[in-house]
């Protein structure tokens, strides 16, 4: 289904805004962009345990305040097309911090109404930043009238539709539940069935099936994670496994932060920040929906059962080994291919240079799992191809998984750009030089 035009002049409720919302840090001074401030907010909410429900992938809540920021802002822009929001009377003299506070904190009130308290509070001491007076008054009423807008263009998405029971298959090949975790039901069965944000449907760029299992480059592929993904291995260099655990989190979170350093490197305005977390979110949740199209469609093993089960196929170059367990333990509960990291890193490093046009960039990326780690690159591909090579080491995923992953990230990627949040005629184009 494409995004449908939602034409509205209506405002909202009272708004806020959300750092403290899950014990994050609070600013006594607006010392970066709100719209970072409020992505900060909401990797915040979605890292506190018990916050996020766990049927519901948080890209769709990115995607969603950030839809709604990006609609409240632009409307005072006036640069680029909106998403699917027109806000009529708008003055170009409203506040675009006070628009995108207002959308953020109503947005967020709606997704994590437990936390409204938290988010009442702290929308108060963001607006407490900017002036006083008609700019103010108004900047509010376009990010609540964004945020309406977009909350009821996403109420019924199918994301709240209960998970599809999930029948494991016993031939050769079928996904099957993965030791040592043994999760009784794979995660996000229902999510290929959610309408998304972009693209026309979930399988508009499904990816072919993956090898055969009795071809050679399946031999390989089993063979390169059997060596390089194995715990407490030794073909992997010390390097190469703490690569593998570093980023073995939620692979979202890390483009996220990586964009914030971005946006901060190139001093991005308001406008410009509203629009590249609004095509990354995008991307990256119409990502997660057509790789759980393809996740669910092929149902592949991953490489914990593979190797365990290698005798029960023809290929010579397939070696069982009936205690293998990948290097990080336990295997995220879902069909291997294609690989989430991959798809989601293709789609941010396109996104990325598309806005920033540039690649270079010098920057360290914190680990999501590993307190304290970084790792530091001096490009934007850098990052995203070892974040992609990573799940190799870490045991989880194969080769091809991950090359058709990076093919379906930067065709959702290209779809995006191609078709939203474009810059309006006689407008010239405010990426980041």
């Amino acid at each position: 289904m494409s995004v449908l035009k939602f034409v509205t002049a209506c405002a909202l409720s009272s708004a806020a805004l959300t750092a403290q919302a899950a014990g994050a840090p609070t600013s006594t001074a607006q010392s970066t962009d709100p719209v970072i401030q409020w992505n900060r907010s909401l990797l915040a909410i979605v890292r506190t345990p018990g916050a996020q429900p766990a049927t519901i992938h948080p890209t769709r809540s990115f995607a969603i305040l950030h839809a709604a920021i990006y609609d409240a802002v632009n409307a005072i822009d006036q640069t680029h097309e909106s998403y699917a929001v027109r806000v009529s009377g708008v003055s170009r003299r409203a506040s675009q911090a006070a628009a995108a506070d207002a959308a953020a904190h109503d947005v967020l009130v709606a997704l994590y109404p437990r936390l409204t308290s938290t988010l009442d509070a702290t929308l108060q001491e963001s607006l407490a930043l900017v002036e006083d007076g008609v700019a103010k008054t108004e900047g509010i009423r376009i990010g609540q009238a964004a945020a309406q807008a977009i909350l009821s263009l996403r109420s019924n998405d199918g994301a709240n539709q209960p998970p599809v029971p999930y029948v494991f298959g016993t031939a050769p090949g079928d996904y099957q539940s993965t030791p040592p975790n043994f999760p009784k039901q794979p995660q996000f069965t229902h999510w290929r069935n959610v309408t998304p944000f972009a693209l026309k449907q979930a399988d508009q760029f499904r990816l072919g099936p993956p090898p055969a299992l009795t071809s050679d480059r399946y031999g390989d592929d089993v063979n390169e994670v059997q060596s390089f993904g194995v715990a407490g291995g030794t073909a992997a260099t010390p390097d190469e496994a703490l690569t593998g655990r570093f980023w073995n989190g939620a692979i979202q979170n890390y483009w996220n932060e990586i964009a914030q350093t971005a946006s901060l490197d190139r001093h991005l305005t308001t406008g410009q920040n509203a629009r590249l977390f609004a095509l990354l979110n995008l991307s990256f949740a119409d990502s997660v929906i057509a790789f759980y199209d393809a996740k669910y469609t092929y149902n592949r093993w991953r490489p914990v059962t593979a190797i365990r089960a290698a005798g029960t196929i023809d290929n010579p170059d397939a070696t069982p080994d009936a205690n293998w367990l990948p290097e990080v333990g336990n295997t995220t509960p879902d069909p291997a291919y294609p690989g989430a990291h991959a798809v989601i890193s293709a789609a941010a490093a396109a996104i990325l240079a598309a806005v920033l046009q540039r690649d270079h960039l010098d920057f360290a990326v914190t680990s999501e799992v590993l307190p304290g780690a970084t790792r530091s690159f001096a490009s934007i591909s850098a990052a995203a191809d070892e974040a992609t090579q990573s799940r190799i080491f870490a045991g989880v995923h194969f080769r091809n998984d991950l090359t058709s992953g990076q093919r379906l990230g930067r065709d959702v990627a290209d779809f995006v750009l191609d078709h939203f949040l474009t810059r309006r005629h006689g407008h010239d184009d405010d990426d980041a030089k």
